[in-house]
C-alpha cells in the first residue's frame, strides 16, 4: 500500500475514534433518522469527526489530552533513550496534526516548535538506521507510519545509490 492510501485509512480511523466531547448548551439533531442529541453540560462519547462538526459551531467541546504534553514527554523520552529510537503510536503524526489545527495560533507555533524539534532528534537517529540496514519488525513497532514510508524510501534510494557506485560487488 502507498504511504498516502495508508496516510488515508490512518485519518479515516483518526477521524471515527470516539472521543470525550463536552456538550455547551442543549440540541437535537436528526440527519436521515439518525438522531444525536445532548444536554448542556452532558459529557459524551463520539466518533471525533462528529465532535469536531459540533464544536466548530460551538454546541461541544472536545476533551483530549494536551498534545504539548505529549511532545514534550516523547522529546524527553528521544533524550533518554540514546541513540535508540523510542516508541511512537503509528498515528502520532495524524494526532498532533488534528490536535494542532483547533488550536490558537500561538499555541500552533508553540506546538509546531515542538515536533521539529521532536521530529529533528528522531531523523537523526532514523537516517543513519535506514542507510545501512532493513527495516526489521522490532524498530518499525517504534515508528509512525510516516516514519515507516521515509525509513523504508531512504533505505531504497541509498541501496541503489551504492549499486550505482559499485555495480552488483554489493
Amino acid at each position: 500500500m502507498k504511504i498516502n492510501e495508508l496516510l488515508q485509512v490512518y485519518s479515516i480511523g483518526y477521524q471515527i475514534e470516539d472521543v470525550k466531547t463536552v456538550i455547551n448548551h442543549d440540541f437535537k439533531i436528526n440527519v436521515s433518522n439518525v438522531v444525536i442529541s445532548g444536554k448542556q453540560g452532558e459529557v459524551i462519547n463520539m466518533p471525533r469527526w462528529i465532535a469536531q462538526t459540533l464544536e466548530s459551531e460551538s454546541h461541544a467541546e472536545i476533551q483530549e489530552s494536551d498534545m504539548g504534553i505529549e511532545l514534550t514527554q516523547s522529546i524527553s523520552k528521544e533524550n533518554f533513550v540514546g541513540d535508540e529510537l523510542s516508541h511512537l503510536e503509528p498515528d502520532f503524526y495524524i494526532k498532533v496534526n488534528g490536535y494542532m489545527a483547533r488550536q490558537s495560533e500561538k499555541e500552533r507555533d508553540r506546538l509546531e516548535s515542538l515536533l521539529y524539534t521532536l521530529i529533528r532528534k528522531r531523523l537523526g537517529k532514523l537516517i543513519p538506521r535506514a542507510n545501512s540496514m532493513e527495516l526489521t519488525a522490532d524498530l518499525a513497532k517504534k515508528l509512525s507510519i510516516e516514519e515507516r514510508s521515509l525509513y523504508n524510501t531512504i533505505h531504497t534510494n541509498s541501496a541503489e545509490f551504492m549499486k550505482q557506485i559499485f555495480g552488483d560487488k554489493q
